[in-house]
């Protein structure tokens, strides 16, 4: 079964949680210009980036995004997912808050409907099935073009989809949890069979495993280099002997370690395109490269026999 929302273009999302945080209001724009002209046509942003950073309060990537779109006047061409809920607090889902979320989503990303609208993470506290009637009036207004889980485990999504299914209302039609090359549990198995099986589409995040993939956090102290340096270290240990492998097949091909990182993504099973972001124009390329390399069966064999080592 195909899955129920295709990549449009490039087989890769482009990551808005730097816009606006890492990538200032005119870095940014370079940044959706180049991934634009390359056929980059969708984006992946949350009401919540980056309330993470001091000083910020969230929506400082939508507003960004919004005023790109207003400016391009491309709205039309792009498919736009945005998510609800960051923190999985009790009653994030529950249907009157994000009512009113997707209200301030579509307003400062500057559009009247959002293609593909996220649960940021679940939450336990408000009943599946008031969740599943909260997202699906939002597809029935017209506001939400398809449903996404984000984070969620194989039976969550199952119950999800069956409590939508059980009251007539559009159900998560997509995935957003972590998958890389280090980080695998979250999505190979029970998620990844689902996909499969029912055509849900998986849109990964961390596709480069915060920036570790790409090589050149080797030793301690490049855990110091950029703000995101923290991050790494929990790639870090786990993910030395990856790192080997993806050295013999950038040895092997020419490609770099960001394409090899995104192109063994998209090989696996029921993967619609992997996410990645970039905070400076010229990483763009890297990520286009990595969109549309095809690994060989021996490289990709490597890759994955690293695992055991890890």
């Amino acid at each position: 079964m195909p899955p129920l929302i295709e990549p449009v273009g490039l087989r890769l999302v482009l990551g808005g949680n730097v816009f606006g945080w890492t990538a200032d209001l005119d870095t940014s724009f370079a940044i959706l210009d180049a991934f634009y002209e390359a056929g980059g046509r969708m984006i992946d942003t949350a009401e919540g980036y980056s309330a993470f950073v001091p000083g910020h309060v969230g929506g400082e990537s939508e507003t960004v995004l919004g005023h790109w779109l207003a400016a391009r006047g491309n709205r039309a061409e792009m498919h736009i997912a945005t998510k609800t809920g960051m923190y999985g607090k009790p009653g994030d889902l529950a249907a009157a808050k994000v009512a009113a979320a997707v209200e301030g989503s579509l307003t400062r990303l500057q559009t009247d409907y959002i293609d593909l609208y996220y649960a940021h993470r679940d939450e336990a506290t408000t009943d599946q099935a008031d969740a599943a009637q909260g997202f699906g009036a939002l597809v029935t207004a017209g506001k939400v073009r398809t449903l996404g889980a984000s984070n969620f485990t194989a039976e969550r999504l199952a119950s999800a989809r069956a409590a939508a299914k059980a009251q007539g209302v559009a159900a998560y039609g997509a995935i957003q949890n972590e998958y890389n090359l280090v980080v695998r549990d979250q999505f190979e198995g029970a998620v990844q069979d689902i996909c499969v099986a029912e055509g849900i589409a998986s849109f990964p995040y961390f596709g480069l495993a915060s920036g570790f993939l790409t090589g050149k956090y080797r030793v301690a102290a490049d855990l110091e280099q950029g703000p995101r340096g923290y991050r790494v270290r929990d790639y870090f240990d786990k993910g030395r002997p990856i790192l080997a492998a993806m050295d013999k097949v950038a040895a092997d091909t020419g490609a770099k370690h960001a394409h090899i990182a995104l192109a063994w993504i998209n090989a696996q099973p029921g993967i619609a395109a992997p996410i990645a972001s970039a905070s400076r124009v010229e990483q763009v390329a890297d990520l286009v490269a990595g969109a549309t390399l095809v690994l060989a069966q021996e490289h990709l064999d490597l890759l994955n026999a690293a695992r055991s080592l890890a």
